[in-house]
């Protein structure tokens, strides 16, 4: 629920883990089979000096530069930006600002009293307020909640720790009643994903756990 290319992450470890395996067999056919190191050290030999002799003959006129080393950089700058780009869209979609609104003219109105500006609800705001009334419950350890961007709109993602043997439809039951009185006051209602983990710390929790 958030912006991270998924798809694009899966076909790049793909990618890395085909071409990892291939240079893993590859290694131990060299190490292991006589034949394939043999015909890597006669294509090894060859190719280096055809190598050699590409780089020699396109040289850059008036320099001793070749301009496929030009084009090795080129190659490598692209790479690294691509790379910068990719990890800029790792973890993107949070958002500081559950809702806003806009004013609607420049200057207020004396007669009604209206005074122009912005409102503008923050995710710290929303975290807080279900913070505070989750937090006298037993049956939770933690809560955290975030505002992500999901298909064009401001969602909220709730997440929350209970306690081990806790009722979960107890506690979804909670949180959609907490999280429909918060859009009754704050006037706006968003999507929720609620998500409700227990792991080492529930384990690990006090004995006044729900059983």
């Amino acid at each position: 629920m958030n912006g991270t290319p998924r798809v694009l992450n899966r076909m790049l470890v793909l990618i890395f883990g085909a071409v990892v395996t291939v240079l893993g067999v590859f290694m131990v056919l060299l190490a292991a089979v006589p034949a394939v190191g043999s015909w890597w050290g006669a294509w090894a030999q060859t190719g280096s000096l055809e190598a050699g002799r590409a780089f020699a003959n396109t040289w850059i006129p008036g320099t001793r530069v070749s301009w496929l080393w030009i084009l090795a950089m080129a190659f490598l700058v692209a790479v690294i930006l691509l790379m910068i780009w990719w990890m800029s869209q790792q973890g993107t979609g949070r958002r500081d600002l559950v809702a806003w609104s806009t004013a609607g003219t420049e200057h207020g109105s004396a007669e009604t009293g209206e005074v122009p500006g912005r409102v503008a609800i923050a995710a710290s705001t929303v975290d807080q307020a279900l913070r505070t009334a989750l937090a006298p419950r037993r049956d939770l350890l933690g809560t955290s909640v975030a505002a992500v961007e999901f298909e064009g709109r401001i969602a909220l993602r709730l997440r929350v720790v209970a306690r081990q043997g806790a009722d979960p439809l107890e506690i979804a039951r909670e949180v959609e009643r907490l999280v429909s009185g918060m859009d009754l006051l704050l006037g706006h209602g968003c999507p929720v994903l609620l998500h409700i983990a227990s792991g080492t710390r529930a384990r690990f929790s006090r004995a006044e756990r729900v059983r």
